[in-house]
Order: structure tokens, then sequence, then C-alpha cells
């Protein structure tokens, strides 16, 4: 088959149907759009704000450091804008927006008229950005933590830091972690399942191969530092010893904990910018990515390797000569996938000549500076030096070199080439060379000297220094840098808001770039969604862009008359169904904001205005859900003589997979509060200690047994519902959870016999701590079965429509898998010891 889907001239009205299903609303509206690529300008504009106001705190501790025995600020300020330069940068600016970047370019890329989930997406964004803005406002209240943006135990503790900076901290960065992951969940789903019509994922761009990557990075790193964070707070707030040694604690765990997911993090936020290195560099070349197949293999090479690798962030903890040199080598090993990637880089540059744009000026400073960190990052790893060089400025300068070479210059390079998306308009050349002067210039005249001073022997976080100690002239020198990197900065945001604010136009394909992001675009992507037949398809197929124009390819209208996109095969791209997307809407940003307010007033004490923001966030989410959840035409014409099905269910449906991406995220927290238990199991002298006891085995198997029939009943009331007897399946619905609460109230009731002391020592704590976790999922099952029944009562649970009944289903087999192995785990762990 040679010839587009649809050849037939298209009807009049086609076009301007699709256009009004897509149309976004304007003025103050504007804020209830759910378009991913208008979402996605809101997160990389939000992002970016975030990287300024870190930098101008950057700016004030070189200020600080530039002269010794300084005085313009105070120790106490000086560790609060540390604290929050670090959080801001890596919490608030690198994750955020290399997922900012996505949401913005991959429905284009991958030829999708959107992503899957497009309200899950406006409120992954609406939750970062209220929260974090709050977050950071604490800086001027004098509320900010300083503790690190590491916040290490015991400092972070409520004896050292007593104030609601560290509250802050842990809430805030939780639940913006949360977002994260709500962003990772469409991002894993979109890609996998809305490419464009034969986009096989050997065709698939770079750039999704590396989202795809991270999205399973962060379902897995990203729920240890919630878990983290979470057990930390209730240290502070009820005195739980988790990380208290003179009860059982250790804050060795806090590092087990935070450093699974921040090593992990640094290659979240290299990741994405290397694809966008791996979709540049091809461009500006005029010639295809060499060894698109080992750069794939490198991407995934190195998220497999980062995760061995968290204790290279406590080689000085006393881990053990052992453990230290397993992980040592798995930091050299790392360097390889890396390196498989710059090779390919400079062997397309080789095969094709670079084009000096602004782009490509920041990609070759780029592999400079990645190359130069990447060479102190092997050097850290061998143990003898990193027992002399941590905790110095030669740190600071190798993070520094790793994260602003490996993530910041690409991401100025990806600014200068999708600009024209944006309005049609480039940024200037002229301009851009000033732009990357000042900042390549000013960066390594910045932190270079910080290699030498930290090998002088200057230590991190210290906000002055005696003037006798040699570290004068580099310490001045580094402050000039920074202040050059900075008006570099300043230079190119004066160019975007100049460029952008220019009136809109067809934006063209400037670079003669070979994907799909640069075909014509409106509101609703593509006119029609394209036909894949190779990895360039822009270059192999000239015509490709007037075929789609002219509505030649698949679904070329709205069928529906809403919004739409074609689901398509894993890995090939067959085409499945239709799905029919959501609308815009305010419910995600009331949900955001109500998330936002139920954390936030936490950490301030409002405890019932904390929770009646927690009931609009489940209020407003549940109203998006029964929005959208509408039953729609069984088949639809998508080309010329094809129909394909509207929607679908079970493991078919991208609903069902987003709940099982969802269910491995909750998983993985749970392994990680089951972690903590081991690892104060292993500590005490005697598993229980003296003052804590099991629960007598009646209670676990009461527990363990009414769990495992609430899930039965929950699968027999699939085959009820599908029979359209409602009463019956809200009966039985009704039997499940009084299972759930009765088996969560055995194991409970089982350890209030066996007189558990939660703030005695940390054992308790722990186990207090899984079985918290395990009662909030009882209650988010009566949420759910509340929910799940009124659409049965209403006659909305049919075959066709079935994704609440399926998605429930799974949530509860899930939680009730967990019950089960936290029982086990604390009933049979000291027995194991013994």
């Amino acid at each position: 088959m040679h010839s587009p889907p649809n050849s037939l001239p298209r009807p009049p009205d086609e076009l301007e149907r699709l256009e009004q299903a897509w149309r976004t609303p304007k003025g103050w509206r504007l804020l209830s759009t759910v378009n991913n690529t208008k979402v996605g300008v809101f997160y990389i504009a939000t992002s970016l704000l975030f990287f300024v106001l870190a930098g101008v705190l950057a700016l004030l501790m070189r200020a600080q450091l530039a002269v010794p025995d300084n005085d313009l600020v105070s120790a106490r300020l000086y560790n609060q804008l540390f604290t929050m330069h670090g959080t801001v940068m890596m919490f608030l600016f690198a994750v955020p927006v290399v997922e900012a970047v996505a949401v913005f370019l991959l429905p284009g890329m991958l030829g999708a008229r959107d992503l899957p989930f497009p309200r899950l997406s406006a409120y992954a964004f609406w939750a970062y950005a209220i929260g974090a803005l709050a977050f950071f406002c604490t800086l001027f209240f004098g509320l900010a933590p300083d503790g690190g943006w590491f916040m290490y135990p015991p400092l972070a503790s409520a004896t050292y830091s007593p104030g609601p900076g560290a509250d802050f901290w842990l809430l805030g960065i939780g639940f913006i972690e949360i977002s994260a992951i709500a962003g990772a969940i469409e991002l894993i789903v979109g890609i996998l399942f809305t490419r464009a019509p034969g986009m096989s994922l050997s065709r698939m761009p770079v750039f999704a191969w590396a989202m795809l990557v991270v999205g399973l990075m962060i379902v897995f790193a990203f729920p240890a530092v919630i878990a983290g964070t979470a057990l930390l707070e209730l240290e502070r707030a009820f005195d739980w010893p988790f990380f208290i040694a003179e009860r059982g604690g250790d804050p060795v765990l806090w590092q087990h904990l935070f450093w699974f997911f921040g090593h992990p993090e640094v290659y979240i936020i290299f990741l994405p910018a290397a694809g966008l290195v791996s979709m540049m560099l091809p461009t500006l070349a005029g010639t295809p990515l060499v060894g698109y197949r080992a750069v794939v293999l490198a991407l995934g090479a190195t998220a497999f390797f980062s995760f061995a690798l968290w204790v290279h962030h406590m080689f000085t903890a006393g881990l053990g000569v052992l453990t230290s040199s397993l992980v040592s080598a798995a930091s050299m090993a790392v360097a390889v996938p890396a390196g498989m990637q710059v090779f390919a880089w400079l062997a397309t540059l080789r095969q094709g000549r670079l084009r000096l744009t602004g782009s490509g000026l920041f990609l070759l400073g780029f592999l400079v500076t990645f190359v130069l960190g990447g060479l102190t990052g092997v050097m850290v790893a061998v143990l003898p030096f990193d027992w002399q060089a941590h905790d110095s400025y030669f740190i600071v300068a190798h993070l520094h070199y790793v994260l602003i070479g490996g993530m910041v210059f690409p991401l100025f390079a990806a600014l200068y080439h999708w600009s024209p998306l944006l309005n049609g308009h480039a940024l200037s050349e002229r301009l851009a060379r000033w732009v990357f002067g000042l900042m390549f210039g000013g960066f390594h005249v910045a932190f270079f000297p910080m290699h030498v001073s930290g090998l002088l022997g200057m230590p991190r976080r210290v906000y002055t220094y005696a003037g006798d100690l040699g570290w004068n002239g580099w310490n001045l020198v580094s402050t000039a840098g920074a202040f050059a990197l900075a008006a570099g900065v300043a230079l190119f945001f004066f160019d975007a808001v100049r460029t952008w604010r220019r009136a809109h136009r067809p934006h063209g394909n400037p670079w003669n770039a070979a994907t799909l992001e640069w075909l014509p675009q409106g509101d609703y992507g593509a006119r029609s969604i394209p036909w894949v037949r190779s990895r360039e398809p822009l270059w192999r197929q000239p015509g490709l862009a007037g075929e789609v124009e002219a509505g030649a390819h698949w679904l070329p209208g709205t069928v529906t008359g809403r919004r739409e996109t074609l689901v398509t095969s894993p890995r090939r791209a067959r085409l499945c169904h239709l799905i029919v997307l959501p609308t815009d809407s305010w419910w995600p940003l009331a949900a955001a904001a109500g998330t936002a307010g139920f954390f936030l007033l936490l950490t301030v004490k409002l405890t019932w205005v904390a929770w009646a923001c927690g009931v609009v966030a489940v209020a407003a989410t549940l109203a998006w859900l029964w929005q959208t959840d509408r039953p729609v035409a069984p088949v639809a014409q998508v080309g010329e003589g094809v129909l394909l099905a509207v929607g679908a269910a079970g493991a078919r449906s991208h609903s069902w997979w987003a709940a099982v991406v969802w269910l491995v995220v909750d998983a993985t927290i749970c392994a990680s509060l089951v972690f903590a238990h081991l690892h104060v199991s292993l500590r005490a002298e005697v598993c229980p200690p003296a003052g804590a006891g099991l629960p007598p085995w009646l209670y676990v198997a009461a527990a363990v047994g009414l769990w495992v029939l609430s899930s039965s009943c929950a699968a027999a009331l699939s085959r009820v519902a599908m029979r359209s007897r409602a009463a019956v399946g809200c009966g039985l619905l009704a039997v499940a959870l009084l299972c759930a609460l009765a088996g969560t109230a055995a194991w409970l009731g089982g350890h209030a016999v066996a007189g558990l002391q939660p703030v005695a020592q940390a054992w308790s704590a722990t186990v207090a701590a899984l079985a918290g976790y395990q009662a909030l999922h009882t209650v988010l099952l009566v949420v759910m079965a509340g929910y799940l029944g009124a659409r049965l009562l209403c006659g909305h649970v049919t075959p066709r429509s079935r994704a609440t009944l399926d998605n429930t289903l799974l949530v509860w087999h899930g939680c009730a898998a967990q019950a089960v192995v936290s029982a086990l785990v604390v009933q049979l762990l000291p027995w194991v010891m013994g």
C-alpha cells in the first residue's frame, strides 16, 4: 500500500468542525485549557521562571563568597539561600522542565492529536505551579528550610530544625513529586499507545525513547523520596523515631531512600537532554543519526546502571569497603553508555556538516562541558579520591558541569531550535552568539576554578572563610564568571520576550528537520494523522506535509464532534481503536489547588482548612472523571473504508495501562516502607525489640483472609456488572468494601493488642507506617467504591464503557496484595531472623 489512506476529496465543512472541536479558549478562560501543547507552554514558562529565581539565589551566594570575611548575608540566610537554590534547581526546574518540553513536543513528534490524558497533564502542571510558587515564597517570610536540599537528619529533625521550614520542604516536595509522577504516567501511556500509524518502535524519534525511559525511571525512583519525606514528616510531627539512633532508628536510612531517588534523578535530567541532542544534531548536520539502535540501547543501559549507583553519594557513610567497591565499579561502568552516545554524536557530525546556528553553538558547548563533567565523575567514582574530595568545592564543580553542561546547554539549544513552533518566529541568530559566548564563557570561568579551590580544601556549604587559606582569588574569579553567565541568560530572555510577542504565522520547517512536529500545525495538531513509513518521514516522504495538510491521511476530521486521537499497538503502531479526549475544563485547576492547599496548610497547622482543601481536591477529581467517562458511538470511520471501534475495555484500554503504572508507583512506595522496616529490624539487637510485640496469628490470619475475600468479591463484581444487574453489583461492592475495612481493622487491632509503641522505638514506628499506609488505601477504596456504585446505579457501566470498573478492580487487587505482603513481612521477619 503506497497511497494515502484518504485520497477522496474532503467534505467542505470537515476542517471547520475539526477547528471548532479543538478551539482554545481565549482571555482568562485560557487557564482552563487542557490541550497538551498549550499546557506545555505554561509548563516551560513556569519552569524557566524557577530557573531564573534559583539563579538569583546563586548570585547572592556568589556575592557573599566573592571576598573573605564577608557579611553581605548572615549565616542563617545563607543556609536558606543554598537550600532553596538546590531545591528549586533540582525539584522545581530540572525535572519539571524536561517533562514540560516533552508535553509540548511529543504530541506533534508522535503524530498524535494529543496525549491520552490531557486533564491529567493540566492537573500535574497546576499542582506543580501553585505548590512551587507557594513553597518559594516561604523565603520572603523567613520560613524557608535551611537544612540543605538533601535535608539530612538529624539536622532536619525537630530537635535541630524546630521551625516549619523543614515541614514546607517535606510536604511541598512530596506533592510536587506526585505531580511529576502524574506527568510520567501521561508520557508513558502516550508514547506507547498514541503514535502515528506505522511509527513502530524502530521508527520512533530518539527523544520519545528518552522520555519513555525517563517516565519508567520516575515511576521506580520517585516513590522512594515520597516514602522518605513521609517518614521524616511523621518523625517531626508525631515523634516516631525512624531516623533517631537513640531509639533504634538510623539517619543513614534517609540517605538510602533519598539517594535511591537522587542519583537516578541526575539521569532523569540528562537523558531527555541527550534525546534532544540526538534530534537536533542530525537536523543541523543534514544527515541521519549514526548508530540509532546503539543510542537507544545506551539510554536503557544508563537507566539500568543509574539504580545501582545511589551509594555513590554515601562512600563516606561507613557502609563497608565491599559495598562501596561494587558501587564504585558501577559508577565507572555508567560512563560506557554515555560514551556510546557521545561517539554517535561525533560520528554524525563527521558524516554531515554542522550549521552553527544558535542551537548548534549550544550543542558544541554541551559536548565540551559534558565530557569534562563526565571525566570528573569518573574521578569521584574512585574511592580514595572521593574520600578526599567529598564535601569539597570539587564536588560542587563536578555537579554543575554535569547538570548545566548536560542539561541546561541542551535545553537552551532546544529553545533556539524549536522556538518557531510557538508563533512561527525564530530567535535572533545574531544575539544567540552573544548569549552563547556569555553563558559558555561565564560558566567555565565560574565553575572551573571551583575544582581548584576544592582541591585546596574549601568545604561546601560555608557562608564565609578566612583570608589566609589561598581561596581568595579563585572565589573572586568564580563570582565574576557567575555574573557573566547571568548576563547571558538575561540577554536570552530579552530576545525571547521580544520574539514571542510577535504576531503568529505558520512556522514552516526552517531547519529542514525530518520529524513530524514540523508538519503544519493547528490547535488540533496536524490536519490529518500521518501514515509513517520511515524513521525520517519528512526526508523520506517528500510530499507528506502537503498530503497531511490536505487531509489525505488518517482521521482528517472529527467523527464524534469532539476531540479524538488514534490508539495504535505498542510495538508496530498498527491501528487499534479511536479514543475521545476530554475537552477544556476548570476541574484540573480546582483539583490541583485543593491538593496544594491540603499539603501546604497542614504545614502551618491549619488542619481543618487543609482537610477541606483535600475534600475539594477529591470532589474536583471525581467531577472531572464523571464528566469525561461518557459512552459514544461504537465505531468511527478514520480513513477511506476503514472503521475502528471507539474506545476499548480491559487490557486494550489506555486507561487500564495508566492504572497499571499507578499501581507500580504505589507498590514501589510500599516497597520503600518495607525496606525501612527491614533496615531498622536488621539494626536492632533483638527483633522485635524490647517493649514491642507481634500481633497474635489469629489477627494476622483474619486480616489476610478478609483481604483475599475482599479481592475475590471485587472480581465477582466484574461478571455481575456486565449482566446489567446494578443492584447485585452494588451489593457485591458493599461486601468487598466491608471485608477490606474489616481486614484493615483486624491488622490494626492485632498490633494494638500487641502493644505497638511507635514513639518508643523505630521498629514499632515502621510497623505503624506500614499499617497507616494500608489504612490510607482502605480510605481510597471507600472513595472509589462510592464512585463506582454511583456509576452502576446510573447505568453508566456497560460492556463498552467499563473503564471505571476495570480500573477500580485493578486498584482493589493491588491494595489486597499489598495488605497481605505487609502483614506477612512484619509477622515472618522475626522468625526468619531468629
